[in-house]
């Protein structure tokens, strides 16, 4: 398949699957979802695959959701609403399944959906000057789908903090709270990252891929759950005040006039 938003390459059982977008920070449209989906896809069905790497073209990782993906969000159908949201939680349900081990390289910002792709992966490397942040509420949205992910890697009190303060939080910070295993000195990424692939790839396949299995499988019950919670919730709130508010003064580069309900 040819990519318009990524970058893919196989060398050497290594799927390198780069956000490219760099004049844009690498912000996620829908058309980036469904090809990351479908690299993510492609790379499970491939015997010669062993490794996938996620990196992000220019000074960034993944800034969030692009601002052409916010323009005409008011006035979606509540239909468009639901298949934003059950796209959004495909792709980071593929992400948590995909049965080869996954790397994240983040040098620069992890923003918002950003946060979720970097810290989704098994193994997240990150410079000491990358960024993270779930900062949805800041602009009247629900972090509802990463936020089933989250309460599985950090507990519902940290997750609790992320969440509800929007805050932007340091690689050091992520580490201590367990989103990112290592970090690493700029200059030593590709060095560290390349490294840990060879780690990876001397394991054997079937093993690591049945272990990812059962790993998925222990939560799969409250996992299913959670996301259905989560869908549910993402619509409704998208049908508040203040999630239109959110999204009309982001655009407009304003403070948001947060009124509450319908």
């Amino acid at each position: 398949m040819s990519y318009v938003t990524i970058l893919v390459t196989d060398v050497n059982g290594v799927r390198m699957i780069t956000l490219n977008r760099p004049e844009r920070r690498n912000a996620m449209t829908p058309e980036m979802q469904h090809e990351l989906i479908q690299a993510m896809e492609e790379a499970a069905a491939s015997d010669d695959c062993s490794v996938v790497v996620f990196t992000g073209a220019g000074d960034a990782f993944c800034a969030g959701l692009d601002l052409s993906a916010l323009q005409g969000m008011n006035e979606k159908s509540a239909a468009e609403h639901t298949a934003d949201a059950e796209r959004i939680a495909r792709l980071f349900r593929t992400l948590y399944e995909l049965p080869k081990p996954t790397i994240a390289a983040v040098h620069g910002a992890a923003i918002a959906g950003g946060t979720g792709l970097a810290t989704m992966c098994d193994f997240t490397l990150a410079v000491p000057g990358a960024k993270f942040g779930y900062t949805e509420v800041k602009i009247g949205f629900v972090p509802a789908v990463v936020s089933a992910f989250l309460v599985l890697q950090i507990g519902e009190k940290a997750a609790r903090d992320l969440l509800l303060t929007g805050r932007i939080f340091t690689s050091d910070e992520a580490a201590r709270l367990g989103l990112v295993n290592e970090v690493v000195d700029a200059e030593k990424l590709t060095a560290r990252t390349l490294e840990l692939v060879g780690v990876l790839r001397a394991n054997s396949p079937e093993a690591m891929a049945a272990t990812k299995r059962l790993l998925a499988a222990q939560n799969k019950a409250w996992l299913d759950m959670a996301l259905a919670e989560a869908l549910a919730a993402n619509a409704e709130a998208r049908a508040t005040h203040d999630f239109r508010e959110g999204v009309a003064a982001f655009l407009e580069k304003r403070k948001p006039v947060w009124g509450g309900g319908l």
